[in-house]
């Protein structure tokens, strides 16, 4: 099979889970798993590999996963504990004096932990700060869930351009220059992106607010796996730890903290951190069984979801499909266009980013249009400026990316409803940005 059949195959493969997921054919795991089965026997019939090479590809896919995968088992678990014990309801209390009933500020204060929780450029450990600890506080004051995701993902997809973030480093590694140098350059669209960041959390806790969000709101709102209204009152006393509070406010801190400064793998963090919290707040075999088995079905479904995802990753980009769909993409350009490259690539960055994984976008699509605009005297360093400033508005919604699982999962919200909710605007927020760098000189035509 030349490359682009093989393009065009990795093209209907991604559309098709993305149909599938979008119009509530199948939960995702079967999606990926399923549609990948059937890629696979394609690329074996056709003898392109063998099905050893692709088992190979697929276990490659799978090892670059299975710590997210353990990571969404035991942060669920953890925080599961801690919402248990209490503590959330307390933090909650005094979260709410502070900004009372406003929804609005609610809204903000949520972007706000969220790009301080992005500082140390991590997806995962951002949805782990900021969405359990204000989803509580959305469901009290029945504020939808998809609103807080979509918040959340604005802010994180700003604060990755730092430096010491993923696509950062990967623009600069394929320009051959420090990181450092190129977020000096793009320094002023991301301090823009910040300020729209800022106005989509007013913007939207708006648009709750007239929905009849607050207090003593009468709003039915889904709270999918994270919906803990049918636990009764006697279930949460009998689970209720207040003499604990401070210790468990510390653990968390603690957690928290080596999440962004420790040098050890998330997910074992969180395995101490659980170990600790069941032995303190829930002595006894009996009773540590009852509370991990109370919390396994949501973490067995996301973590699940997150290896298939990998199966998936596994087939495409371990067999060096998603590069050729990159060169199929980019031999799409016209010539008369060339020179508007930067504004061609920075405008289909976002639909693009549901099609390829961040080294696929980075490493595979990257050269070959550095390669296009060296032949129309195009600066690389702006058309890579558009893809990493572009793109990364979108990171967290794209079902290529495994963080995203993360995020929808500890928010209890459906990958579907995710991406309905907050495609068309992350694009709006991208398209301002790119509009930003051409009006304040970072990207030169």
């Amino acid at each position: 099979m030349n490359e682009t059949m093989l393009a065009l195959l990795g093209f209907a493969t991604v559309i098709a889970i993305i149909v599938l997921l979008l119009r509530n054919v199948t939960v995702p795991a079967l999606a990926f798993v399923g549609v990948s089965t059937v890629t696979t026997a394609i690329l074996v019939l056709t003898g392109t590999f063998t099905i050893k090479e692709m088992g190979d590809f697929i276990a490659a896919g799978v090892a670059d996963v299975h710590s997210t995968a353990a990571l969404f088992i035991f942060s669920v678990l953890f925080f599961g504990i801690m919402n248990d014990v209490g503590l959330f309801d307390r933090i909650i209390n005094a979260l709410m004096k502070k900004v009372g009933t406003n929804v609005v500020g609610v809204a903000v204060m949520t972007c706000i932990i969220a790009m301080i929780g992005h500082l140390d450029g991590g997806g995962a450990s951002t949805f782990l700060i900021t969405i359990p600890a204000m989803l509580p506080v959305y469901k009290r004051l029945k504020m939808r869930p998809t609103t807080l995701l979509l918040i959340c993902v604005t802010a994180m997809g700003v604060m990755n351009l730092l430096p010491w973030g993923g696509p950062t480093m990967r623009s600069a590694s394929v320009l051959g220059i420090e990181a450092n140098d190129l977020w000096i350059q793009l320094m002023p669209m991301q301090a823009v992106g910040i300020v729209i960041a800022l106005v989509t959390a007013f913007v939207w806790g708006n648009i709750e607010k007239r929905r009849g969000a607050g207090v003593n709101s009468t709003l039915v709102i889904d709270y999918g796996d994270s919906d803990d209204t049918g636990v009764s009152q006697e279930q949460k006393n009998e689970l209720a730890r207040p003499q604990f509070f401070w210790v468990n406010l510390i653990l968390t801190l603690v957690v928290i903290l080596a999440l962004v400064f420790v040098k050890i793998p998330s997910y074992c963090t969180f395995m101490i951190g659980c170990v600790i919290a069941l032995f303190v707040n829930y002595p006894g075999a009996k009773m540590q069984n009852k509370i991990i088995k109370s919390h396994s079905s949501t973490g067995l479904m996301m973590a699940s979801t997150i290896l298939a995802a990998g199966v998936f990753l596994g087939v495409l980009e371990q067999s060096g499909i998603m590069n050729h769909m990159a060169n199929v993409l980019a031999s799409f350009i016209p010539t008369s266009m060339g020179r508007f490259l930067p504004i061609i690539i920075g405008v289909l960055s976002v639909p693009l980013t549901l099609l390829f994984c961040t080294d696929s976008y980075f490493y595979g699509l990257l050269p070959v249009l550095i390669s296009v605009g060296d032949a129309f005297g195009v600066d690389p360093a702006h058309t890579a400026i558009a893809m990493v400033v572009c793109r990364n508005c979108a990171t967290f919604i794209s079902p290529v990316v495994p963080a995203t699982f993360l995020g929808v999962g500890l928010a209890g919200v459906e990958i579907k409803d995710h991406i309905k909710n907050s495609f068309f605007w992350i694009w709006g927020v991208s398209i301002c940005c790119l509009i930003s760098g051409l009006l304040l000189g970072v990207i030169v035509l």
